[in-house]
């Protein structure tokens, strides 16, 4: 039989249901003491805070250590770095110090790998592009005299941002480098192999440099290409002139030289990154070396006249042969790159230029008028030899027989570039390149297979005469290497 179910007390609820009253008060008293300790222990275990990471503050280094590492896998240093800078909210001091830090380490990669190698018992090869980068980076600086606590704490920081693991290696690596010197144990002697190290140049480039110019001229090339080179900028006179454009760029802090080269070039201090300066957005200046506002100058372009540039991306001497010829004809900037054309395009906006007309184009099929144009200036494909102070990354991508393909590519163009060229013309060859290949040997075949033109005379010093050309020493007036072959048509075949 069922045993019966008990019924609560009429007017019971909760736990105190079925008891008896001093039952049902004992419970209650309990259960109050147990709800109270557990309420108690609520409030007084402290309740877990969340605390939000905060994100660490990006550093110059940080920025160059991801310039370099894009660098290493195959983008150009002009491109990689802007972008670093722009994706950073570094303020202009530690713009400029990125910079350095990136173009710097890139000039001087191979004196600071041989630094590096005599400490490391490992392959610089091995490791990871963002180690690789760091070494540099901290080798560089402790190179430059930064004290080698600073030099070395910082670029670990940096180093653990993107490499946790690698902090340790990277700190015990720089601290052995740092004990090497000052003096630093560079290898001495004036033979290819010793000078390629200190100047941070492969072997075959300083060979040939040796071979092509002797080795004074070729040690001075070198040297140069480990500096860095001056902002120096192009006064635009459709809208200011020399001493207009020094006066806003003093006001603004910056210290302001005369060119040796060009009297009306600006050799710019202290004016900040270029790509924010007003006088630049503007359109009132333009950045570019000497050496190639020598070359623009030396098309001796006149107003009304029609002119064509082969090769004219990124648009610097196309620019400043319209502002030379105040905007006034046709000047038509080839290239085969689209997306570089964009940039003449940017340039001619920028400047505020309607003589210039870009136009894409292959400079082997060009779809133009034979003898149409007044002056005609090929700025050939080179192997860029004269400029590595600006393109520090393009000494490692060479290759020896590239030299001599480029010569080939320069020949086939400046013939396809003549047939361009109007009676009483001019034909003005130009490459920023200084090997015998490119150079005097071009321009010797030009002079003996282009029958109706004639060589003009070269420019003056600190020109160089070099064959039916000349050629500008980065080291002879601090600018840009350069070779320059200028051709006039006379329609009278030589004999």
């Amino acid at each position: 039989m069922a045993r019966p179910r008990r019924q609560a007390p009429e007017g019971a609820r909760g736990p105190c249901r079925g008891r008896t009253a001093r039952a049902r008060r004992r419970a209650t008293g309990r259960e109050r003491r147990d709800v109270d300790c557990r309420l108690e222990g609520r409030l007084s275990r402290p309740r877990p805070v969340r605390v939000r990471a905060r994100r660490a503050r990006v550093t110059a280094r940080d920025v160059a250590l991801a310039a370099l590492v894009r660098v290493e896998g195959g983008a150009y240093a002009n491109v990689a770095l802007p972008a670093a800078l722009r994706a950073s909210a570094l303020d202009a001091r530690e713009r400029a110090q990125a910079t350095d830090l990136v173009y710097g380490t890139l000039r001087r990669q191979r004196a600071l790998d041989h630094l590096l190698e005599q400490v490391m018992d490992r392959d610089l090869d091995d490791l990871d592009p963002p180690v690789r980068a760091a070494l540099r980076i901290g080798t560089r600086q402790l190179v430059e005299g930064v004290r080698p606590h600073a030099a070395v704490s910082a670029t670990v920081d940096a180093a653990a941002k993107v490499a946790p693991r690698a902090r340790g290696y990277v700190n015990a690596v720089l601290r052995q480098v740092a004990e090497l010197g000052p003096p630093w144990p560079w290898p001495e002697g004036a033979d290819p192999a010793s000078v390629a190290v200190r100047a941070s140049m492969p072997d075959w480039v300083v060979e040939l440099l040796v071979e092509d110019i002797g080795l004074v001229a070729a040690l001075g090339v070198v040297e140069s290409a480990s500096r860095p080179a001056a902002l120096t900028l192009r006064p635009n006179p459709l809208r200011t002139d020399p001493d207009a454009l020094a006066a806003e760029l003093e006001a603004g802090g910056a210290s302001v030289g005369r060119g040796e080269l060009v009297p009306d070039a600006l050799v710019v201090l202290g004016a900040g990154d270029p790509a924010v300066l007003p006088a630049i957005a503007g359109g009132r200046a333009t950045p570019q070396d000497q050496a190639s506002q020598a070359v623009a100058a030396s098309v001796g372009a006149v107003a009304g006249q029609r002119v064509l540039e082969i090769g004219a991306a990124p648009g610097g001497k196309v620019s400043a042969i319209a502002e030379l010829m105040g905007d006034d004809g046709l000047v038509v900037a080839v290239d085969v790159d689209a997306g570089r054309l964009r940039l003449v395009t940017d340039a001619r906006a920028r400047l505020g230029l309607r003589a210039v007309v870009p136009v894409q184009a292959d400079g082997h099929r060009l779809p133009l008028r034979v003898r149409s144009f007044d002056r005609v200036l090929l700025d050939a494909p080179c192997t860029g030899l004269g400029v590595l102070r600006r393109r520090p990354e393009a000494r490692w991508r060479l290759r020896p027989e590239q030299v001599f393909e480029l010569a080939d590519l320069q020949r086939e163009l400046l013939h396809s570039a003549a047939e361009l060229v109007c009676l009483g013309g001019l034909l003005v060859y130009s490459v920023c390149t200084l090997t015998a290949a490119e150079t005097r040997d071009v321009g010797e075949w030009a002079v003996g297979t282009l029958g109706d033109f004639v060589p003009e005379a070269p420019p003056g010093a600190p020109w160089e005469p070099d064959g039916p050309g000349a050629r500008l020493l980065p080291q002879a007036a601090g600018t840009d290497g350069m070779w320059l072959l200028r051709l006039r048509r006379t329609g009278e075949p030589r004999g």
